[in-house]
């Protein structure tokens, strides 16, 4: 007899349906052979833990007996953790893209025993309401279709199937120029709404790669237009309702155009790339407005989102969500009605409510959402110890409340995210506790979320329960990678080089595709995908062929091996494809090519240790220059004979710098603030 299988997996949103009616089973082998066994076609659904919607729905249907019996009567039903398995959300979220529907979560597709799919949607409502049809009604419909008229779901199957190889041969493109890059990012900047910055339109998503592309393109060509779109978003981030102006931290998304009603739950990957962001814009504008938000953000993930083994080792690393629900309704946790304030603040209230944007009515639903959006007194509101002490008070207040539900589950690619994003905003603010903490998030990873293979340990994409699960996929070894050089760069220690080598070694052996070019999502030993997919396209997280041109680029530079450079030249050919509109998707990969042909290196030869050396490395960050590559070299190790620094070595027994663009190199430097005046000459 059939029964919900979900009690023995390790993902919080596959066991927030543990006990629901419906017969659950992972992704997987067996799930596949019992739909082939029963003849029955499968009922795919797709969600995460955070998902306002997929609670929805949850609620709606999977906890309701009657839609439960004509699930399992009908379908072989399947739930996957999207964060779990990415590979198998993309392949999915793609097929719903090619049958014209809007895609997202949670996502419910009808597929073959076989695994390929027919038809779906998103969330369906229990009984027919806002143009959709009703869940029961599509369910009795998909399995009369199934079984009546083999014939459609044939046609339906065969034309997804084409589609969907596409997604493993993009077109290639014949490489990237100067002028294409400003191409594409004046392209980018038309996107741009002019008045509240992000993309045009609601909802609004942070989209930091998006953002970088045009940071960078400011810092290329020198154009105010780009820094202003940047400078636009990263204000209105920092003062909407989408930032959580008492705890910290972003919100996922804007659900209007002026970034004040949040879609309210946090992301992981979205507060490192913005800390990343700000921390880079930062160390040009000098933003006190953006150095609070690094400052509250990181303070935030520190507090909330600390994950330790359940031995303490001393490394920790970084839960992927908090859930935008708390007791049931979405955003009950953040928002406020304006006697709330008054009873904790007493004869502080109206000031306060007065900054915050809080009103009888409210500014959502008859609640208010705190944001300084309209406040014209902004930094004076800031550095007011009595709004500092209302805040906190407030906050107290707020952490009696019972709090949205924490995703548990590590994930090696948006804790390598957040790695870089501490490392970064370490050395850009003097924060040398961030930087200790991204090396014990790193020996968090390196410890815990390895398994033996024949090629050395190898990742795995999730550790959650004590127990690390499923193969990495590319954006795993991309942003691993990326953070291992960015600790090397920060710290000088060698382990850190030597593991982001081992790291995309790994990569060419398991993804890389040997015929067309290219890192598939997929590892070759993942079975249990219909197709491997392969694309350079950034979403909400940078996609890990763009990123991997970034760390062989970097590779590169500071090994001088040209396999690395072969490797980067080819990612950009298959990826560049045709014409500025394809490059505005693929932020990323272009972020990551100008670096591999405009970058320079900064050689600091000495002890990395050496408190001469370190200060000589603090200023080559604080320069902040995007296309600089930092190499910390021991003068015991000389650097490869084709390295322009090679025999480069201390003056006088001293650490000293060298400056290198192309295959020239500075005189040496030894003094902090002559390296501070070279380099803004660069």
């Amino acid at each position: 007899m059939s029964r919900n299988l979900l009690a023995d997996e390790t993902s919080p949103y596959l066991l927030q349906h543990k006990n629901n009616p419906v017969h659950w089973r992972p992704w997987g082998a067996a799930a596949l052979a019992a739909a082939k066994a029963a003849d029955k076609p499968i009922l795919l659904s797709v969600g995460y833990a955070a998902c306002h919607w997929c609670h929805v729905m949850a609620h709606e249907s999977f906890d309701d007996e009657g839609t439960a019996r004509l699930m399992n009567d009908l379908f072989i039903t399947i739930k996957v953790d999207r964060e779990e398995r990415p590979d198998v959300d993309l392949i999915y979220q793609s097929a719903l893209a090619m049958l014209g529907e809007q895609g997202g979560w949670p996502l419910t597709m009808f597929l073959t025993p076989d695994g390929e799919p027919f038809w779906g949607g998103t969330y369906f409502p229990p009984q027919s309401r806002w143009g959709r049809p009703a869940f029961p009604d599509v369910l009795r419909q998909i399995a009369q279709t199934y079984h009546q008229q083999k014939d459609v779901i044939a046609k339906n199957v065969d034309a997804l199937r084409q589609g969907l190889a596409k997604l493993s041969t993009p077109p290639a493109g014949k490489g990237l120029t100067p002028d294409g890059m400003d191409e594409a990012a004046a392209m980018a900047l038309r996107l741009v709404d002019p008045l509240r910055g992000g993309t045009a339109g609601a909802p609004k998503f942070p989209q930091p790669v998006f953002f970088r592309l045009l940071w960078r393109a400011h810092r290329r060509t020198g154009a105010a237009m780009f820094r202003e779109a940047v400078t636009l978003t990263l204000d209105n981030l920092c003062t909407g309702g989408i930032y959580d102006h008492l705890g910290g931290g972003f919100a996922r998304y804007s659900t209007d155009v002026a970034w004040l009603v949040p879609h309210f739950e946090k992301m992981l990957y979205d507060n490192a790339q913005l800390v990343e962001l700000l921390s880079e814009v930062f160390l040009h504008l000098r933003s006190p407005l953006h150095e609070r938000c690094i400052r509250e953000t990181i303070a935030w993930a520190m507090a909330e989102m600390r994950v330790e083994p359940r031995e303490p080792d001393g490394t920790f690393a970084f839960a992927s969500a908090l859930d935008a629900d708390s007791e049931g309704v979405e955003g009950r946790y953040y928002v406020w009605d304006a006697a709330e304030i008054d009873r904790v603040l007493d004869v502080g209230a109206a000031p306060f409510k007065a900054a915050y944007d809080v009103t009888p009515e409210g500014n959502w639903e008859g609640h208010s959402i705190l944001n300084l959006s309209r406040n014209p007194r902004l930094l004076e509101t800031l550095n007011d110890p009595a709004m500092a002490e209302a805040r906190r008070r407030l906050k107290a207040a707020r952490d009696r409340r019972i709090p949205p539900g924490r995703d548990d589950k590590v994930l090696a690619d948006w804790n390598g995210l957040m790695i870089a994003a501490l490392a970064r905003a370490a050395m850009a603010l003097g924060e040398p506790a961030w930087l200790e903490a991204a090396r014990r998030c790193f020996d968090f990873v390196v410890t815990h979320m390895q398994v033996p293979d024949e090629g050395g340990n190898r990742p795995q994409h999730v550790w959650c329960a004590g127990s690390a699960r499923h193969p990495a996929v590319i954006e795993d070894y991309a942003n691993l990678a990326r953070a291992a050089l960015v600790l090397f760069e920060a710290t000088g220690h060698p382990p850190y080089l030597a593991r982001a080598r081992t790291w995309v070694a790994q990569a060419d052996r398991h993804h890389w595709d040997p015929a067309a070019g290219g890192y598939f999502l997929s590892a070759d030993d993942t079975r249990d995908v219909i197709i491997r997919t392969k694309n350079a396209t950034d979403n909400a997280t940078p996609s890990g062929n763009g990123t991997m041109v970034e760390v062989l680029a970097r590779l590169y530079l500071i090994t001088g091996e040209d396999s690395y450079l072969e490797r980067a030249d080819r990612l950009v050919t298959v990826f560049s494809g045709e014409g500025a509109q394809h490059l505005v998707s693929v932020p990323g990969l272009l972020t990551g090519t100008e670096l591999l042909y405009r970058a320079y290196q900064i050689v600091i030869v000495g002890d990395p240790d050496d408190p001469a050396a370190t200060a000589l490395r603090h200023t080559a960050w604080q320069a902040g220059q995007p296309h600089a590559v930092i190499l910390p070299q021991h003068p015991g190790q000389p650097l490869p004979v084709l390295h322009p620094a090679s025999g480069k070595t201390l003056v006088d027994g001293r650490p000293t710098a060298y400056v290198c663009v192309g295959r020239t190199c500075s005189l040496p430097i030894t003094d902090a603030d002559e390296l501070r005046a070279h380099l803004g000459s660069v």
